[in-house]
């Protein structure tokens, strides 16, 4: 049995007005037609999912699931990206990030985290209703405009923002915890979360919260220049969720990881599809693999150069062909020999 589920792919990237993306039904199919096995499914938009009747409603999460298996395809995950983006901004980015709530809560801040933090709630019931442990979203930031410290940061500022975005996040982790599904939360620059540091500090200020987990994306640590395999080697306890998706970081002369406000196409760190950038993802699928990682692998595909349609195509095929069949026995077993205690002592030279 492969110890990594797969292919799948999230759809976020894929949504539009027209046929077939503008039906979670179509898109399943669309999905499995080019391979997958699974979707990851966002649920900002009522039109592809009603998050709310989906946690009220058992009716509702049964024949959509009903509807998926019919065409080969399983739900993996859903997904509260944008509105977990929402249960922590800090002022400077409200009107920005007003686009991801409801039109009447735009300009009341305090309303749309109050929102944002409900919409999470609703995840975690809906979640439960369709049998899923794991779900997907970002942790928000309160502290993103500071991460490079200068002028000084003033002593314990850093502490008091992550206790707030703690307060915020431990009713969500505990509804999860009720519902019996993690909270996987992408770790990603703009986040308060965005390297192992960060989410170590988030996991000290939940109290080691057993709900708080780790959705794994390399790409974001080529961006940052960060060790993506011992990351795992450190982490893999709680990664729960894992997006498969590239990229490529050359500095020059010119930029280096800040980008120098550069559109993507131009930026020294950008996103690829899978194979076209540096992430070496047979060691990332052995590393999962060998620490028992048994979740899902998801196409997030993203990428400055190709065609999204180009992207899902050769997206299934790559991740598949990266699936490990974990091994039933010792490749060695058979020049082994049956236990025995006694000749173990003479082997070792104690008798």
């Amino acid at each position: 049995m492969n110890s990594i589920q797969g292919p799948a792919i999230f759809l976020a990237q894929f949504m539009g007005d027209s046929a077939p993306f503008n039906n979670l039904i179509t898109m399943a199919k669309w999905a499995a037609d080019l391979g997958y096995k699974g979707i990851q499914v966002p649920t900002n938009d009522p039109a592809l999912f009603d998050l709310e009747k989906a946690a009220n409603s058992q009716a509702y999460c049964d024949e959509i699931k009903a509807q998926c298996a019919a065409v080969g395809i399983s739900i993996t995950e859903l997904s509260t990206h944008l509105q977990g983006q929402l249960v922590a901004v800090h002022p400077a980015y409200d009107e920005l990030f007003d686009n991801f709530a409801p039109a009447h809560l735009r300009g009341k801040p305090k309303a749309r985290t109050e929102w944002a933090i409900a919409q999470l709630k609703l995840a975690a019931k809906a979640s439960q209703n369709l049998g899923l442990k794991a779900h997907a979203t970002f942790s928000g930031a309160l502290l993103w405009h500071l991460v490079y410290p200068w002028p000084q940061r003033p002593a314990g500022l850093v502490e008091q923002g992550f206790a707030e975005l703690a307060a915020r996040w431990l009713p969500i982790l505990d509804a999860f915890d009720a519902a019996g599904v993690d909270v996987c939360y992408e770790i990603h620059p703009g986040e308060d979360l965005h390297d192992g540091a960060s989410f170590e500090r988030f996991l000290k200020a939940t109290n080691f919260h057993p709900r708080a987990n780790i959705l794994f994306d390399p790409s974001h640590f080529v961006l940052q220049q960060l060790d993506y395999l011992a990351f795992i080697d450190r982490y893999h306890d709680r990664i729960k969720m894992f997006h498969v998706k590239d990229a490529e970081f050359r500095p020059d002369g010119r930029a280096g990881v800040y980008g120098g406000y550069q559109d993507w196409v131009d930026r020294p760190g950008r996103f690829r599809s899978l194979g076209d950038g540096q992430v070496d993802f047979k060691s990332i699928f052995s590393k999962l693999t060998q620490y028992g990682y048994r979740g899902w692998a998801v196409l997030e595909w993203e990428c400055c150069l190709k065609d999204s349609a180009q992207g899902a195509k050769e997206g299934a095929p790559f991740i598949a062909a990266h699936l490990i069949e974990r091994a039933g026995r010792a490749f060695d077993d058979f020049a082994g020999g049956s236990s025995d205690a006694a000749r173990n002592r003479r082997i070792l030279g104690l008798e």
